[in-house]
């Protein structure tokens, strides 16, 4: 026995428990904030409607056995012990499981066709298992039904524009249910006043978005772990002091009993009883800030235990004082703790605010990436964490929607029928695509699938059909919000393919444009041109009418393709791919620029000094033919200081070439500088422009009504009202040439 290794062994683990326990306790402050705010207004949400309360408990024990089962059920059981297995190397979400039947099961029609990303770690990552027969069927099915991939990507579009929804109805309940604890205090405050309190509030909260979330967020891990040793240490009280029999509610039979006697009206009040886990779908979309682990013993160490003993402590109190019902929560709070609790409560209920709104960012952020939403700009706020981020534009928007709702509303039993169906639908989502994780991606049996979605799917849409019968009383809302981001995102994905599919299509062959360049005149000028195209091969339609209208284009001449793939992070060595394109002394190059949905992109400044240095190390080391090369790069001097890119052809590299799945390692020195590597430099040095389309995107004459509707107005005005292109990619203006075009698709 080596006792050395004994100790280093002990260290790793030491040291990873440290982290798992830290991150642990970070996941209060940003994944637990509104699960854990829910007991405000459950109860009351529960009983606004036709449910009512009589002498015997058996409503009060009935709602806390539903609560109690359903807390277990739901978060415990299918979050905790299923879904947070299905991330997507590390990251969690909506997206996350769509990422993993695109390249899993070939079902996405997100990711580019001719991406080549054959070579990505990411997608060969993870066990192969053999095919189930299930598997086989379902993704025969799916393949020869192109429909059926529609209806999928449908169906996780409107699971992201609840998740959006959410962001505005979570700070709109959350706020307000709060504030209203002061009428406890102040009988005679009229709703007018609370609700305009609680839009200062949320004004003041917006308006510190821009700051983020890393300047903040120290604070918000202790705020929730005081809130919930608060309420659970008043459940405890009130359990003792009102009545101790509420314990046995936790028995199965108080739900069967509760439905039997309330029957249609208990049904009804199923709405109220789904906030009570509101948030728990945070518990999977925020996993990539955190790990499994930590999520899981934040839970079911501390979150689960304290919301089942504040629940059963406002029963018990409930039982005693069924007069309070309407304010049962901070009438339950001990007279001589109620303004600290009541402060907690505010601060709680805005860190549960904030979670929601960040994560409103991220799958914004997440669509933008993949072509689902217009152009925003996205402001990374910390520099370690790239999941904390700003967007101006979508921050001010949810401000205006919540305020709307707040001042129009001004009742937390409304719009907690809208947060309740919001929240309803976009778990009944993850169980559908669960359903297929399960089958297509882990190949499991296909019975133990049909349990997960007979028992999970058959509880959400009981309670989606309870939230169904409000839409009336205020359920309209998300539903009505939902269905204009959908048609936003559907619109904007699909004029994006249109203006794709008509650059493909009106491609233009270089052979032919060289052939022809001498009878037009063309000349070289000096520096280096980037143009920007989603054509991955051939010359885009926009260069050609550039060139013909103007001969004469850089020396070096590099067409780049930005390529977002369904997997969250692109490793930084596997991020471009670089070909050349005819003979050598022609200097034109092919570059596909790959990112993740969660990658960073990085300011023109950095873009152009690592596209210079893969170029430099394409040259030093690829041979004429032309043939498609990744290079994975690995500097003998500091790597953490990056050198000016006019000295790389000074530096000792240490080269790594790989082609398609087979890798050839290929190691030299590179002493001296070839032709073409000063000829890099002198372009380098002598300016780089970018080039980009300016184009104007229009339906066919002989297209139908609807289509020029969708393409000439709805998509042209969000191309107008969204950023441009160039100002999204953080293109220096002084350096860019647009080119106008208009497209007839």
């Amino acid at each position: 026995m080596d006792p050395e290794a004994g100790s280093v062994t002990w260290e790793s683990r030491l040291k990873f428990y440290k982290t798992t326990l830290s991150l642990a306790y970070q996941s209060f402050g940003v994944v637990y904030g509104d699960l854990s705010t829910s007991p405000i207004y459950v109860y009351k949400s529960t009983f606004s409607g036709r449910l009512r309360l009589h002498e015997e408990d058996d409503e009060i024990l009935g709602v806390l056995s539903l609560v109690f089962w359903t807390l277990t059920l739901i978060p415990l059981c299918k979050y905790i012990i299923f879904v947070l297995g299905a991330d997507d190397d590390g990251e969690g979400g909506t997206f996350a499981l769509y990422s993993l039947l695109c390249r899993r099961a070939k079902l996405g029609l997100l990711s580019a066709s001719d991406a080549p990303d054959d070579d990505i770690s990411a997608y060969n990552s993870g066990l192969t298992r053999k095919e189930t027969v299930a598997s086989s069927i379902l993704k025969k099915f799916l393949d020869k039904h192109h429909s059926s991939r529609l209806v999928l990507l449908l169906v996780v579009l409107l699971g992201t524009s609840m998740v959006i929804g959410d962001g505005i109805l979570t700070p709109s309940m959350s706020v307000l249910s709060a504030i209203n604890g002061i009428k406890i205090k102040a009988t005679g405050l009229s709703e007018t006043y609370t609700a305009l309190i609680a839009c200062v509030v949320l004004v003041g909260l917006f308006a510190l978005q821009h700051f983020g979330t890393r300047r903040v967020g120290f604070l918000f891990a202790p705020i929730l772990l005081a809130w919930l040793f608060c309420i659970s240490v008043i459940g405890i009280y009130n359990i003792i002091h009102w009545n101790p029999h509420v314990i046995s509610a936790l028995s199965p039979y108080y739900t069967y009993n509760f439905f039997k006697k309330a029957g249609r009206d208990g049904w009804s009040s199923l709405g109220g009883v789904v906030l009570c886990i509101t948030g728990a779908e945070a518990m999977f979309a925020d996993l990539g800030h955190f790990s499994q682990l930590s999520i899981r013993i934040a839970f079911t160490v501390v979150v689960y235990p304290c919301l089942i003993l504040a629940y059963m402590g406002e029963a018990a109190y409930l039982s005693k004082h069924k007069e309070d019902l309407q304010r049962s929560f901070y009438k339950s709070i001990p007279e001589v703790v109620f303004w600290p609790v009541f402060i907690i409560a505010t601060l709680a209920t805005a860190v549960a605010s904030q979670a929601i709104i960040s994560a409103t960012f991220s799958i914004i952020s997440q669509c933008r990436a993949l072509k689902c939403f217009p152009r925003v700009k996205v402001v990374h706020t910390s520099n370690h964490i790239h999941g904390q981020i700003y967007i101006p534009e979508v921050n001010w928007i949810l401000m205006v929607l919540c305020l709307a709702v707040v001042a129009s509303y001004r009742d937390t039993d409304t719009i907690g029928n809208a947060y309740g169906l919001a929240v309803i639908t976009v778990m009944l989502v993850t169980t559908c695509l669960m359903f297929l994780v399960i089958v297509m991606v882990w190949k499991r049996n296909i019975l133990g699938a049909l349990a997960f979605l007979v028992v999970f799917g058959s509880l959400e849409f009981f309670y989606f059909s309870a939230c169904l019968a409000k839409v009336p009383k205020g359920g309209w809302f998300p539903l009505i919000f939902s269905l204009i981001v959908l048609s936003t995102m559907c619109v904007w994905h699909y004029g994006t393919l249109k203006k794709q599919a008509y650059e493909s299509h009106n491609r233009v062959c270089l052979d032919m444009l060289l052939r022809v360049g001498p009878n037009l005149g063309i000349n070289r000028v000096p520096g280096i041109g980037l143009i920007y195209s989603n054509v991955a091969t051939g010359v885009p339609p926009m260069f050609a009418h550039f060139v013909t209208n103007f001969p004469a284009f850089h020396r070096i001449l590099i067409f780049v393709t930005l390529q977002t793939l369904t997997v969250p992070k692109v490793p930084a060595n596997q991020r471009f791919v670089i070909s050349r394109i005819g003979p050598p002394e022609f200097c034109l190059f092919q570059c596909v620029v790959r990112y993740g949905y969660k990658d960073q992109r990085k300011d023109s400044h950095d873009f152009e000094s690592h596209l210079v240095e893969t170029m430099a190390d394409f040259l030093q080391c690829c041979s004429d033919d032309g043939e498609l090369r990744v290079f994975e790069r690995e500097f003998a001097l500091n790597q953490q200081q990056s050198s000016p890119p006019e000295d790389v052809a000074a530096l000792m590299l240490e080269n790594v070439v790989s082609t398609g799945s087979s890798k050839k390692k290929v190691r030299f020195r590179g002493v001296g500088r070839s032709k073409e590597l000063e000829d890099l430099t002198e372009a380098r040095e002598s300016g780089l422009a970018y080039m980009m389309g300016s184009t104007c995107v229009l339906a066919s004459e002989t297209s139908s009504y609807l289509k020029k509707f969708v393409i000439n107005v709805f998509y042209g005005f969000l191309r107008q009202n969204c950023r441009r292109p160039a100002t999204a990619l953080g293109v220096p203006h002084t350096s860019l040439i647009e080119v106008g075009m208009v497209y007839r698709v």
